[in-house]
């Protein structure tokens, strides 16, 4: 690539050779500043002021004064030169990037035209100035030392060839160590980028130690890099102190053997101001220019062919060859990221699906629990009081558990440790035997919050995204079918139909993840009101066909009482009367049990509801029904006394919500 590069440029630099030889004209004038900046002084020492001529030697320096005007002068002409030829490279880079980025619809193209066309531009500016200016200076520094007296150059130019010389060595080492480096800090942007935003989603998958191990190898990459890049740097300063600073040194551990050898001593002190003044700048120029701008263009350069983009002297007209390959674009690693999503899928996807009594691993599980909880405890700080305590809990394979609770008691706290995406205090969390957070358990389960993924892609993509194999669109019209998903499906157009995640509403996004979990092989299924924007009949439809998945677990955070009602066992939070059993067996001993269903119970048309209990032994509690009308206060007898009062027949007929 770097030689096709070298090619391209020389053949843009010869279709361009009436521009240089403009810059090299202007750029002449250069060289007599330079020239007269030793010569200059030289004669006015030695035929002026050590001469007891006064006015030789100001004329002398006027000469050099007016030197620096004709050189200033150039130099303002070199610009204008320079750009004539910088310009139209980046007129052919534009128009190649916005050719691909019209012809491709390429995103990609904004960043090239932005960032990399400026990049190259202004680089190749820096280095036609840089290297112009080196080569005319050195010209003119070097006729002058030999003007002034040949043994100058035996003591200046051998130092000085030999720092170029080490300088022209480093540049390719360089270049490659400089493109490694900025490909590493890429790699590592990229990455953190990747894994930043997701976190919760890490935790979730169990993937830490991978993400761990994956980002400490793109860190020690970098490093390794810009170790490399340094050492290599080291010599790029050697090659300047060689070049421009030895021979200051030489001339001064010489100067008795020069002036022994009739050399004047302005000729000495023109020597001096030479590598000074001139040589000395112009070579610090070019190592600190080419040296990183240099191997900056190349990359950038380097980019924009591999993209498609010009380079110079390529042919803007160009059409891609039929065997040209065309662009790929690598997915990212890991799932897409919805940033308003929390995570939702297995860390990783085992090879096939369980059967009724294997896990996706292979390992039997009859013979072990699908979910089991041992004196798990959790708070959210060291000093917080904590939102699960001691709670033991084992489910068979199979079961269908809603866990019910008022809000903010920790049903979705449970979840998340179940899912390993926070660390229970003390206590062991197993899923078929695998411990809880690992990522063998993750594998095994598959969590969906209320808040569902859907990104931009077709639809198949989106529900085959926990399935390290493709899908058969016979089994996503299948799960389709069962989760609820069809209607949807037909009316988007079909599985390769493609998704736009901001049109759909948030109820046809959930139905889209039930889908997607229900196509993975993971057997244990964790609902943290993952149905909570379905009507009940969709909410139905989709936990039925979760709980009749072969071999699946199903475990629901119920925001309706028809998902209590629906599952085998229910859990009831509520701090320390946490209650475990079956919906009947809770409404005739848990208390905190019987006023979620009451609060979820609708009032019958034309009979009151009982309110919440007041604890009292009597069980006799005030009328809470938001329907009610009111008699300050009126008190019935509760459920379990059988009676109830008909709406019309309180005193003062007036809403219940002004009472008390």
């Amino acid at each position: 690539m770097t030689e096709g590069l070298f090619r391209l440029g020389l053949r843009f630099l010869r279709d361009r050779w009436r521009v240089l030889v403009r810059l090299g004209g202007w750029s002449v004038l250069e060289t007599g500043q330079t020239f007269l900046t030793g010569y200059a002084p030289a004669r006015a020492l030695d035929e002026g002021f050590l001469a007891g001529r006064a006015e030789v030697g100001l004329g002398w320096l006027a000469v050099a004064g007016v030197g620096v005007v004709v050189g200033a002068y150039g130099t303002a002409r070199v610009y204008a030169a320079v750009a004539a030829l910088v310009e139209p490279l980046r007129d052919r880079l534009v128009t190649r990037v916005v050719a691909r980025g019209v012809r491709e619809a390429d995103g990609g193209a904004l960043s090239g035209l932005t960032q990399q066309v400026e990049i190259a531009r202004d680089t190749f500016a820096g280095l036609v100035m840089v290297s112009r200016s080196f080569l005319f200076t050195t010209v003119g520094a070097l006729v002058g030392l030999f003007s002034l007296d040949p043994l100058l150059l035996l003591v200046v130019g051998p130092p000085l060839l030999a720092g170029v010389a080490l300088f022209a060595a480093t540049l390719r080492p360089l270049a490659r160590r400089q493109e490694a480096l900025l490909v590493a800090d890429e790699a590592l942007a990229d990455g953190l980028g990747a894994v930043c935003p997701g976190l919760r989603d890490i935790t979730a998958t169990g993937a830490e130690k991978q993400i761990a191990a994956g980002t400490g190898d793109r860190i020690d990459a970098e490093l390794r890099a810009a170790r490399s890049l340094a050492r290599w740097s080291v010599l790029r300063v050697a090659s300047l102190a060689v070049g421009g600073q030895l021979p200051i040194v030489l001339l001064l551990a010489t100067a008795p053997w020069l002036l022994a050898h009739g050399v004047t001593t302005g000729a000495l002190v023109g020597a001096l101001a030479y590598v000074a003044q001139s040589l000395l700048p112009a070579l610090r120029n070019l190592v600190h220019g080419l040296g990183t701008s240099g191997s900056r263009l190349v990359v950038v350069l380097r980019r924009l062919a591999r993209d498609g983009g010009d380079t110079p002297g390529a042919d803007p007209h160009r059409q891609p060859t039929p065997d040209e390959p065309a662009e790929q674009h690598s997915p990212p690693q890991g799932r897409p990221h919805d940033p308003h999503s929390p995570a939702e899928t297995p860390a990783t996807e085992p090879p096939g699906p369980p059967s009724p009594r294997t896990s996706p691993t292979g390992a039997r599980t009859a013979a072990v629990p699908a979910l089991s909880l041992t004196s798990v405890t959790f708070a959210y700080g060291p000093h917080s009081a904590p939102v699960v305590e001691d709670l033991g809990l084992t489910l068979p394979p199979g079961a269908h558990l809603a866990v019910v609770g008022p809000s903010g008691i920790g049903k979705s706290t449970l979840t998340a440790l179940v899912a390993g995406l926070i660390t229970p205090r003390s206590g062991t969390i197993r899923i078929h035997g695998k411990p809880v957070p690992g990522p063998e358990a993750a594998a095994l389960r598959v969590l969906l919050p209320q808040e569902a993924y859907v990104v931009t892609g077709t639809l198949a993509e989106n529900l085959g995204m926990f399935r390290p194999d493709p899908v058969s669109e016979p089994e996503l019209l299948t799960a389709a079918e069962a989760v609820g998903l069809l209607p949807l499906l037909e009316a988007l157009g079909g599985p390769s139909a493609p998704v736009d995640p901001a049109a759909l509403s948030a109820g046809e996004r959930q139905l889209v993840a039930l889908t997607r979990a229900y196509l993975s092989y993971a057997p244990l299924a964790l609902l943290d009101e993952a149905t909570c924007h379905l009507d009940p009949v969709a909410e139905e439809r989709a936990e039925r066909a979760f709980a009749a998945r072969t071999g699946g677990t199903l475990v629901v955070v119920a925001h309706r009482i028809s998902s209590a009602r629906r599952a085998g066992r229910v859990l009831v939070m509520d701090g320390r009367r946490t209650a475990y059993g079956t919906h009947d067996e809770l409404v005739r001993r848990s208390t905190p049990y019987r006023e979620l269903v009451g609060c979820w119970t609708p009032v019958s048309p034309g009979r009151s509801q009982p309110a919440l209990p007041l604890r009292d032994p009597d069980r006799v509690d005030a009328v809470a029904g938001p329907d009610l009308a009111g008699d300050g206060r009126h008190v019935v007898a509760h459920r379990p006394v059988g009676q109830v009062q008909v709406p019309g027949d309180l005193r003062d007929g007036g809403s219940l919500r002004r009472e008390g």
